[in-house]
């Protein structure tokens, strides 16, 4: 059974930085995008940044240039460094895995809070 498990959430004071991590057990598969999305209450999840087993990345406009992802193919893990940070980025952060082929099954985690406030 495929399981997700974030780390590294917390409270920092605007313009602090955070690094979140993700292990995924149980993935069989070689060829994976591996991402983060986040919700902030009241709003729907969103992608924050994915990349590939093979090394492709895209960040969503908000995270581009203050946010890094990055991932261990062998390992199953992928981190999310995040730096300045402001209140906008409060939200429950999700890490995401999936199949890079059809049927491209998804596999979340549990979410790990990520609060940004003075």
């Amino acid at each position: 059974q495929v399981q997700l498990v974030e780390s590294g959430g917390g409270s920092v004071l605007p313009g602090g930085s955070l690094r979140l991590s993700c292990a995924a057990s149980g993935v069989t598969f070689s060829a994976t995008v591996m991402g983060w999305y986040r919700q902030a209450p009241g709003k729907e999840r969103e992608l924050v940044a994915t990349v590939t087993s093979g090394g492709t990345i895209y960040y969503a406009g908000s995270a581009e240039g203050r946010f890094t992802i990055s991932a261990d193919n062998r390992k199953r893990t992928v981190d999310l460094e995040m730096n300045n940070l402001s209140p906008e980025d409060t939200a429950v952060y999700y890490c995401n895995v999936r199949r890079n082929y059809t049927p491209r099954f998804n596999y979340w985690g549990q979410g790990t809070q990520v609060t940004v406030s003075s």
